[in-house]
């Protein structure tokens, strides 16, 4: 019974089916959608609005489309960032899931960390900066392409989104397991990774777009731009040539591509499992 809801949203919430919300919801749901699509749509725009568009004397809004935008964009200096993003992210995504897997399993079978994690979702990553450079100087691993890869694979919001869905399985699963002589490992590769292969490719999206995105950690340890990252080259473009928007915004958009694309693939899953951990 839920008396605090009327008899006909109470059926509908019983069967599974929770109550449409109100007008102004709506309305609040949807500003605040434009308030975060509006920057993304003025970035794709602008990367096709001629220049002479951009700098007319009159204050109004830049009418045009061109694609020279693109046909501009130097794409020697970015080619070798985006394949090195690509490649560090992919493996760094690819390996937070594999190490985190077994400390969601761990914590489930009573193993009591669960209060460090939250501990360590809780610090910001900008307080860890100093303690690591040093870290990373006194083994030598600054200016290494390994000081974008070895911080990042323990991540205590990947054990912890793993951790949402090993909780919701079920467990008698893994006791029979156990009954027939499995191994922890054979149990975490042939009982659990089957059955949360939702929350790990999740994860996986979730970990290659936070390392994608990284900027100052980059700049940091890395000097050499022989191994400057995507973020890093936009960055620089934009510090050599500020007011060129087209150019700049046809470069975010051509380095934005990944994780439209894997946004695209996966968003349904990346939703659900979210939503799921929101429960």
């Amino acid at each position: 019974m839920i008396p605090s809801l009327k008899p006909e949203a109470r059926e509908k919430v019983q069967a599974g089916s929770p109550p449409k919300g109100t007008w102004f919801g709506r309305i609040v749901v949807g500003l605040m959608v434009v308030f975060v699509l509006l920057p993304i749509i003025w970035l794709a725009y602008s990367s096709f609005i001629p220049k002479e568009a951009l700098f007319k004397p009159d204050v109004t809004i830049p009418v045009g489309f061109t694609f020279q935008n693109y046909l501009e964009l130097p794409f020697k200096e970015l080619i070798r960032p985006l394949l090195l993003s690509l490649l560090l992210s992919s493996i760094v995504a690819g390996l937070q899931v594999l190490i985190a897997l077994p400390a969601a399993f761990a914590i489930r079978a009573g193993t009591n960390v669960l209060p460090l994690y939250l501990f360590l979702l809780s610090v910001p990553a900008e307080l860890l900066l100093v303690p690591l450079y040093g870290l990373l100087k006194d083994l030598n691993l600054l200016n290494n392409p390994l000081a974008l890869v070895l911080p990042f694979l323990a991540s205590p919001f990947t054990v912890f989104l793993l951790y949402g869905g090993v909780v919701k399985l079920p467990w008698a699963y893994v006791e029979a397991a156990k009954l027939d002589g499995a191994t922890n490992l054979q149990i975490i590769t042939k009982v659990i990774a089957p059955l949360l292969r939702p929350e790990m490719t999740a994860a996986s999206v979730l970990a290659f777009a936070a390392h994608w995105n990284l900027v100052l950690y980059p700049k940091i340890v890395l000097n050499d731009k022989n191994w400057a990252t995507v973020q890093v080259a936009l960055t620089e473009m934009l510090q050599k040539d500020p007011n060129n928007w087209g150019a700049l915004g046809a470069a975010a958009m051509l380095t934005s591509l990944p994780i439209l694309v894997l946004y695209a693939l996966f968003e349904r899953r990346v939703t659900r499992v979210i939503e799921g951990g929101l429960k």
